[in-house]
């Protein structure tokens, strides 16, 4: 419409356009594979998608739910599928060491590590990063991936202070702080193009009619990510060996699917997390796989256990069996599709993985 052209042409705001243009920062022209085709579908709504590469992403949970092995997961397929990009590591619980990293396939030279005390001085940082990025011209700018591992660890400037003056004076600017941090950061991030990932803790909330959990640090991070997804765990056995945890990941926040869709993906020790968990659940729920008892069937009738099929996921999951699942996973997970008249689909693996040959 001309007069609406010839407002944004008076109006000579760069931040301003037309949306048919698709200039707007809310805009993403990608995802980053998380490493699982299961949470793919669940942050994106199709197996190949993941996390979007110019908004926030938080993972939160407990100790010890992976967070950080999610977040290396992610480090590692945004650099193979980025040759040229590179990694910024915001380390505030000292814990990820470069041998970590290596075993994951990534290369450190490719990562810039920053270890902040506080949450100004991570602010800070993050802002200077952004505008330097900013001001490289847009067709030279290389891809970038921030990563803040964790939340729940940064302190305050005042927290500091009274700390080592031995006052115990719980600091109640502390959330304010923060939300004003991802507040200045949230709209950096979208117009630079450039992703976030952020870990946090959860802790329970006192005096629920139900168990519940929430994330620490206030409501900034709440409202500023696109997407949080909230984990926990059981764990994975081989025989009587424990060899990984199978990690529950709940979309609390969603913006590019549906919210509260829950999905599971295995988290190993040895390899991390594994690309094809979670998609025999998918199959059945599809109608391209059935369950008999502690056994699953295939397309041509064949007979044989879940773990079976895991152990050797390229020849039963061919391009026919994933496009089947990706366009079930599209009418599962994304927003404005027909709903799917479903039980959970992980009531499914319940039942799979309580197979005595599981």
């Amino acid at each position: 419409m001309d007069f609406l052209s010839d407002l944004v042409k008076k109006l000579d705001d760069e931040h301003t356009t037309i949306a048919a243009e698709g200039k707007s920062s809310a805009e993403f022209s990608g995802t980053i594979d998380t490493g699982s085709y299961i949470l793919n579908a669940a942050l994106s709504g199709s197996l190949y998608g993941g996390v979007p590469n110019n908004k926030i992403t938080a993972f939160a949970g407990e100790t010890a739910t992976g967070k950080t092995f999610f977040v290396l997961g992610v480090i590692s397929q945004f650099l193979e599928t980025n040759p040229d990009g590179g990694v910024f590591y915001f380390d505030t619980e000292s814990a990820v060491t470069n041998q970590m990293m290596e075993s994951r396939g990534i290369d450190v030279n490719r990562v810039i590590k920053s270890e902040p005390e506080t949450i100004q001085k991570f602010r800070h940082t993050s802002i200077q990063v952004l505008d330097n990025y900013c001001e490289q011209p847009e067709d030279e700018r290389r891809p970038m991936l921030m990563v803040l591992d964790s939340l729940g660890q940064l302190s305050s400037s005042k927290e500091l202070e009274d700390t080592a003056e031995g006052k115990e004076t719980r600091d109640m600017t502390k959330a304010q702080v923060l939300k004003a941090a991802f507040r200045v950061l949230n709209l950096k991030l979208a117009k630079a193009q450039v992703p976030m990932i952020v870990t946090n803790h959860t802790y329970d909330v006192v005096g629920s009619y139900v168990p519940m959990k929430e994330m620490s640090g206030g409501s900034g991070l709440k409202y500023s990510a696109s997407s949080i997804v909230m984990l926990s765990k059981k764990k994975e056995r081989d025989g009587t060996d424990v060899v990984g945890n199978i990690i529950k990941a709940k979309m609390q926040k969603s913006r590019l699917s549906r919210e509260n869709k829950e999905v599971e993906v295995l988290l190993t020790y040895d390899k991390g997390l594994d690309r094809y968990y979670g998609l025999i659940e998918l199959g059945v729920s599809a109608g391209v796989f059935k369950k008999a008892a502690n056994r699953i069937v295939l397309p041509d009738d064949k007979k044989i256990y879940a773990k079976q099929i895991y152990d050797n996921p390229s020849e039963y999951f061919d391009n026919s069996v994933m496009e089947k699942l990706e366009d079930h996973a599209r009418k599962v997970f994304q927003y404005g599709s027909p709903e799917v008249e479903e039980d959970s689909i992980f009531d499914v693996e319940d039942e799979v993985a309580n197979g005595t040959e599981y």
